[in-house]
């Protein structure tokens, strides 16, 4: 059941992607035609390029990820993110490549409106008619809930407050006696009954909000569903908001379930890893005469080196330097860093205009390019700021 659940996950991502080279693809052709010109071998190139690159740019900020039920805005924030840092690399390519006057730069910036008009429309309109079928009854899946707990109640309200999962709740299930309830609101049979509705393909999924405690209960009634088709659920009652990046693996024959893990791993980590080399070199090959005039303007006007290399924490826990421009007439990296406040004294006359810039943090794509650092991610504070914080954010260090 879980691997067909994965499967679904998986055909649908592929037809958003599928989708979106399609639209990518079509927009380009659409602009080149709109301006009179001739779609020649130059423009494919340009296509096939971009095509690349969006994808690089797409799963290393995990664009085609699952999200959170109300989260559609952020979907569409982060598809325009994607766009325009995928048509700025394609920009800065040809730039490099002294083939820009190859290609029409208008034609390039209608291409960039007519693809993210694309993206945008057919993802609203998709959002529309899946909405409008699910307020008609059409295509909802029926779930019912084993265990009228706390836990089991707060899966009813967000199924009833997201309309868009299209979820419909016919009720609670639940072996103990109505005085031991809370509530006998929407209780509407014991376990046995659910499990003989499910094996009657009366209801798509099943979730189980029994307590952990209950764990020889819970084995039960999963390996009743066992020559079922219903997808059965696990919705613990402890954790809820803490398990990070869970995910479920074994050992052997023990299940385990991931508290804490990192999100990066096989291709993912491939994909960004990638991104993360191409982005930086090109950034500090485009940047270099900025990078070279900063430098200059440090070494004339203040005494002391161009940079400065602060300890902070990287993946793992592990202590990297980052590197920066120096901007004050101190090199504060112990245990105790005083944080900048305005007119201070300690920041020099272009430190004051790098730190107003954020000029000062450009030396930090060489951490990016040899891996100490990653483009799109948690900006790492310096180790004495992390100490701090550690001890008033939960979970802090993980984030």
């Amino acid at each position: 059941m879980d691997n067909i659940t994965q499967l679904k996950t998986h055909t649908h991502t592929s037809i958003y992607r599928f989708i979106d080279m399609l639209i990518l693809s079509s927009s380009l052709i659409i602009s080149i035609k709109i301006l009179g010109n001739t779609f020649s071998q130059e423009y494919w190139l340009l296509l096939f390029a971009q095509l690349a690159i969006f994808s690089y740019v797409g799963e290393s900020m995990q664009l085609y990820r699952t999200i959170r039920a109300g989260q559609f805005h952020l979907r569409l924030m982060l598809l325009l993110a994607t766009t325009t840092l995928s048509f700025l690399l394609l920009f800065g390519l040809v730039f490099l490549l002294k083939i820009s006057e190859t290609y029409s730069r208008l034609g390039i910036v209608l291409w960039f409106i007519t693809s993210i008009t694309g993206f945008y429309s057919w993802r609203l309109v998709y959002r529309h008619i899946k909405h409008k079928r699910y307020r008609n009854g059409i295509n909802l899946r029926k779930i019912a809930i084993v265990g009228l707990t706390e836990s089991g109640l707060r899966l009813r309200d967000e199924i009833n407050k997201h309309p868009e999962v299209g979820l419909e709740c016919i009720g609670f299930f639940d072996d103990r006696a109505p005085d031991r309830l809370e509530s006998t609101e929407s209780l509407i049979g014991n376990v046995n009954d659910a499990l003989e509705r499910a094996q009657n393909n009366e209801i798509d999924k099943l979730y189980i909000c029994l307590p952990i405690s209950a764990e020889k209960r819970i084995g039960q009634i999963i390996q009743s569903l066992g020559d079922s088709t219903v997808d059965v659920l696990l919705v613990p009652n402890f954790l809820l908001k803490n398990l990070m990046q869970a995910n479920i693996s074994s050992i052997g024959k023990i299940d385990t379930i991931s508290v804490f893990e990192s999100p990066l791993s096989g291709m993912r980590e491939f994909y960004k890893r990638t991104f993360d080399i191409v982005f930086s070199a090109a950034a500090l090959i485009g940047l270099a005469p900025v990078l070279i005039g900063i430098a200059l303007a440090i070494k004339l006007t203040s005494p002391g080196p161009i940079l400065f290399r602060q300890d902070r924490y990287g993946l793992d826990g592990k202590r990297i330097g980052v590197y920066k421009f120096r901007s004050m007439r101190v090199m504060e990296n112990s245990d105790v860093v005083i944080q900048a406040t305005k007119n201070d004294s300690r920041i020099t006359p272009v430190g004051g205009f790098l730190r107003r810039t954020s000029l000062d943090e450009l030396p930090q794509f060489f951490n990016v390019l040899i891996g100490d650092m990653s483009v799109v991610g948690p900006r790492p504070h310096a180790v004495a700021h992390n100490e701090e914080y550690r001890k008033c954010i939960d979970y802090y260090m993980l984030r």
